[in-house]
């Protein structure tokens, strides 16, 4: 079995398009991936922010002081409506053909002292599918404008300032968050970290899987094999652990990449935030996710191996294996679902359980009495899975179809 392991290693080393996706492009790919996301994320949002709308006002003769503020603001340019534009049907055709951004609806009753005038309704029209940061900019003025108004009714009534706050607010709900810190960020990202392994473990042991399998097969390697005086079953261990490995050494190269990378570039406050968060996980809980992704990538390399050998080629395995990426979602997703917690039924379910305990590691509340099903859960499946893919190795009309 180590001898085929050996082999399979060396043959992986040697061969440079495995090295790349491996090793090359986690290290590089990445971290430029999420960088170059992010950077053209904010540049989008940022161009968004400062892109010049056209706007009219309809009813401006009503507030000087509501139309002075939108002409304060620079990204707003202010336009005439054409004179046959005037129910709400050609206001509403109007915009929807884009001949302006947004149109404004001052009320007759607008007026500063809100105690006469009664509620005032502003009417905006505008495209809901992309003008979301007009709306904003209009609420900061309508929000100024209703504690100002708000401040001139209470002054008339006489209220205290508390009596203020009593009527504004009447009752308020004060959340204490008994959480500590880690584990609050630990909730808004630790469902996100199974998934990023778990597709990491899986992209880095396909490569290698169709190889092994279906590679062999087109280069007609597979017969010199099996003529060897080997055992079929220590065969499929040595490519078995051969897929495993470079799964699991995909997947830590990749977080080590992403770790490394945020330590050099992350700057300011959310650098030490991170580096803080990081910090404050225990080693432990770090080799207790290591050593999760043993079954995992056990049970992915067991399968993988299976469809390769089955497959006539290398095509042909990589069609089989892609819809895996798909079906290794569902899992974490269910992962990330309300009410789902690493108790009961889920604490067996396999790929979910691993998902729900290194959350819970992340966020430092493991139950570690769990363990016991997660690895058992998890570990048996692989071997299932495994055993099948010998049984599947031994069958002269799967590996020679």
């Amino acid at each position: 079995m180590w001898l085929v392991f050996q082999k399979e290693i060396k043959e992986l080393l040697r061969d440079r398009k495995t090295l790349f996706f491996m090793i090359a492009l986690p290290i590089l790919l990445f971290p430029l991936l999420i960088g170059g996301t992010l950077y053209v994320g904010t540049n989008v949002v940022k161009g968004a922010v400062e892109k010049t709308r056209t706007y009219a006002i309809i009813g401006g003769q009503f507030s000087d002081e509501f139309v002075g503020k939108l002409n304060e603001i620079e990204q707003f340019s202010l336009q005439k409506l054409p004179s046959e534009v005037q129910t709400k049907e050609q206001i509403v055709a109007y915009v929807k053909k884009g001949n302006i951004d947004f149109v404004i609806e001052i009320p007759e009753n607008y007026s500063s002292t809100v105690l006469d005038s009664g509620k005032i309704t502003l009417k905006l029209y505008r495209n809901q599918a992309g003008l979301k940061v007009v709306e904003n900019k209009l609420n900061e003025i309508v929000d100024e404008l209703s504690e100002l108004y708000q401040t001139t009714a209470f002054s008339a009534l006489g209220l205290s300032k508390s009596q203020q706050i009593s009527v504004v607010t009447p009752i308020e709900v004060e959340a204490i968050n008994v959480a500590d810190e880690r584990e609050t960020q630990g909730e808004l990202i630790g469902g996100f970290i199974p998934y990023l392994i778990f597709m990491l473990c899986l992209q880095g042991a396909m490569l290698p899987a169709s190889d092994l399998g279906a590679g062999e097969k087109e280069r007609g390697t597979l017969e010199t094999l099996l003529i060897t005086p080997i055992e079929r079953t220590k065969i499929v261990l040595g490519k078995f652990f051969t897929i495993a490995f470079a799964g699991v050494t995909s997947a830590l190269v990749t977080v080590l990449s992403i770790a490394l990378w945020t330590a050099v570039l992350s700057k300011g406050e959310a650098g030490e935030v991170l580096v803080t968060f990081m910090a404050s996980i225990d080693a432990i809980d770090f080799l207790l996710v290591f050593l999760m992704l043993i079954p995992v990538v056990a049970i992915f390399a067991a399968v993988l191996l299976t469809l390769s050998i089955y497959a006539r080629s290398f095509k042909e395995a990589q069609g089989y294996m892609t819809p895996l990426v798909f079906v290794t979602i569902i899992p974490v997703i269910f992962a990330m679902l309300p009410g789902v917690e690493l108790k009961g039924i889920w604490a067996w379910v396999p790929l979910t359980n691993v998902a729900l305990a290194i959350k819970e590691l992340v966020k430092g509340t493991m139950d570690y009495v769990q363990l016991f099903a997660i690895f058992g859960s998890t570990a048996v499946i692989a071997g299932g899975f495994l055993t099948f893919c010998i049984y599947w190795f031994k069958q002269e009309k799967v590996l020679f179809r």
